[in-house]
């Protein structure tokens, strides 16, 4: 299943329009999509290294701009997104983005920015609890900005040696990922 995946989006990864949908996918998965950036983003700095740090930038420019329809959501339509964030089964992580925000607030954005928690539940979390709009940003900048250009910069440094050792892996890779989210996902329902 993910060799198949791997060998399609090495496919997109070389076309012309490549770009565009990396963008695209970066501000979807921010704001409501559930596939983050780093399936296409990966692939396309294997296939052509020397814009990987060209594609960085795109993806978290793009990313940051889906992170503020996130946030203008969670600002002016909470209550149509709270029906949606339960349906989607976030409601647990929604929860918990609350709590992180009265916590810790601008380091809630920059862990969800970098790490592979859920952003988008984080955006509107930011927006629905009138998180300043500047703190928001600078974290969305940072945190997303050091996952994408730190995925380039490998791939770059290693960038030869993973094209070919990804293909072998890349079943493995794809089901440790699932296990992880789902690991994930319990432990934030069960906190």
């Amino acid at each position: 299943m993910f060799t198949r995946l791997y060998n399609f989006m090495m496919l997109w990864a070389q076309k012309p329009q490549a770009p565009w949908y990396l963008a695209g996918l970066s501000f979807a998965e921010s704001s409501f999509f559930p596939i983050p950036p780093d399936v296409m983003l990966a692939p396309m700095c294997l296939a052509k290294p020397a814009a990987a740090w060209r594609y960085a930038f795109l993806t978290t420019i793009a990313s940051v701009a889906g992170g503020l329809l996130g946030y203008v959501l969670g600002y002016f339509a909470f209550e149509m997104m709270q029906a949606i964030i339960v349906s989607a089964g976030y409601e647990a992580a929604y929860l918990h983005a609350k709590h992180w925000f009265s916590e810790w607030g601008f380091w809630a954005i920059f862990l969800a920015g970098f790490s592979p928690i859920p952003y988008k539940v984080f955006t509107i979390t930011a927006g629905s609890l009138s998180m300043g709009l500047f703190p928001f940003v600078l974290a969305s900048v940072i945190g997303r900005g050091l996952r994408f250009y730190l995925v380039a910069g490998l791939l770059v440094w290693k960038g030869e040696r993973m094209a070919q050792l990804l293909p072998q892996y890349v079943e493995r890779i794809g089901w440790g990922v699932i296990v992880l989210v789902v690991t994930l996902y319990f432990l934030i329902q069960w906190t």
